[in-house]
This record gives C-alpha cells, sequence and structure tokens, in this order.
C-alpha cells in the first residue's frame, strides 16, 4: 500500500510518500519526506506531489490511501493542504485519515504515561493536547482533551500538575518550541514534570500515525475532512450577528 501524507499546518511544512509491506509484514516504510515552504503552499504543494510520485516510480493512481495534518495550526495553510488532499481522495475514491498535529507531538516525545503536547499558538496563546498512552493498546496515544490556552494558564495548569492535582497529574510536557519550554522550565518550580524539547514533526509522522488508524478503519470521506483549528478565526470572533 502507498500512503501520501501532507503537513500543512505552519511554516514548517512537508509531503511524504509511505509504503507498507505487504503479507504478514504490516511495518511501514516512509519513502522520503520533501519539505514545503510556508506561506507558499498552494503553489508548491501539487507541483511537489506530483514530482515526488515521479521521481519514484509512481503515479497519483498507485496512491491507496492520505493521511493528513487537520490542525491545529495556520488557517489558510490547513485549508491548502486539506483542500488538495480532498481533491485527490475524491478523484482516485481513496480513503481519508485526518490527524491532528498535537498528538503527532505527543509521539514524538520519549515520555509516555500522561503527557500534555503543546504547540505556540501566537497572540500569546498556546494549543495544548492532553494525550494519555495505553499500554494495552502499544505505543497509541488516546486523547484526554485539546484546547486553546493562554500563555498563563499554560504555566499554571503546569504548575497544579506539580501539585498533584487529580485533573492535572499528565508527567511530562512534550513541545517543538523552545520558547514554551522555557516557560515552563523559568519557573524554577516545574520539579516532578518532565520538559521534552522536541524536533517539529513532519508528515512522516503523519503518515505513521495515518497508517495505525488506516488499519482499525478510522478514515473519513473527502465531504467530511474537517480542519481542526481548535482557535476560532478572526472572521468567526469579529463577525456581527445579522438580526
Amino acid at each position: 500500500m502507498l500512503i501520501l501524507a501532507a503537513d500543512t499546518s505552519g511554516k514548517q511544512g512537508s509531503i511524504a510518500l509511505a509504503r507498507c509491506g505487504a503479507g504478514e509484514s504490516r511495518a511501514l516504510d516512509i519513502v522520503e519526506v520533501v519539505p514545503l515552504t510556508g506561506g507558499a503552499f498552494s503553489a508548491e504543494l501539487v507541483p511537489r506531489i506530483a514530482a515526488l510520485l515521479e521521481k519514484h516510480g509512481y503515479s497519483k493512481s498507485d496512491l491507496e490511501a492520505f493521511a493528513v495534518a487537520a490542525g491545529p495550526g495556520s488557517f489558510t495553510g490547513l485549508r491548502v493542504g486539506l483542500a488538495a488532499i480532498k481533491a485527490l481522495a475524491e478523484a482516485l475514491r481513496k480513503p481519508i485519515v485526518a490527524v491532528s498535529l498535537l498528538e503527532a507531538v505527543a509521539i514524538s516525545g520519549a515520555a509516555r504515561g500522561r503527557v500534555l503536547a503543546v504547540l505556540d499558538a501566537g497572540r500569546g496563546d498556546v494549543y495544548a493536547g492532553d494525550y494519555e498512552f495505553d499500554a494495552a493498546v502499544g505505543a497509541r496515544a488516546l486523547m484526554r482533551s485539546e484546547r486553546l490556552l493562554s500563555r498563563e494558564q499554560f504555566v499554571a495548569e503546569v504548575m497544579s500538575a506539580k501539585a498533584g492535582l487529580a485533573e492535572n497529574e499528565f508527567e511530562a510536557v512534550v513541545t517543538p518550541d523552545a520558547a514554551l519550554a522555557e516557560a515552563v522550565q523559568s519557573t524554577g518550580r516545574s520539579a516532578g514534570i518532565r520538559v521534552e524539547l522536541i524536533e517539529h514533526p513532519n508528515s512522516g509522522v503523519i503518515a505513521r500515525l495515518g497508517w495505525e488508524r488506516l488499519q482499525r478503519g478510522e478514515t473519513v470521506a473527502p465531504e467530511e475532512l474537517e480542519a481542526n483549528y481548535i482557535r476560532h478565526s478572526d472572521a468567526e470572533i469579529f463577525s456581527t450577528p445579522k438580526p
């Protein structure tokens, strides 16, 4: 099976081509990850997909499934990526797996148990995903919640976890953003909470998560694919309801 994965959620976008083994060998092999330039996704994405397939001797008809980072992230970037994947999946009549970027952050760290995956949301805010790894289902991360927090709320939540409050008993903060890691470490009171700074997950991680979900049948049709913005757009925030 050949899978195309895409992440256009932010400045560090990418696409990946992945291939799984046949028969009893169901391991996923990442063929190649190609970086994309943020701000130029609309012009780059489709030509880069075509070039990637051609480079490895494939055509779009060889693709059997798609995995895409559905958010959170840039409103414009996500719309471009999801629109391209929708169009390809609809034309080829192939399944799509939508993957949360926060889940990709959580799974990319070494910490297991219950973790808080966080991303810089801009405007002094933080995207926070509360995930728990269940030993009964291998390395699968189970989502407890995904929210938008202010920086102050984020630090306060970490401190309450350190204090052992029942609702905030995560063991680690995982993030690709150095400033967020520093925000926790600089308090001088984060003993007991592991802070893990990771590389920003690329579309290879999206492909692996997509493959796992594909095997469980967790797919969506093109018309069902929606972005997971978490934050409302400015148009939604500032729009005036019509009388």
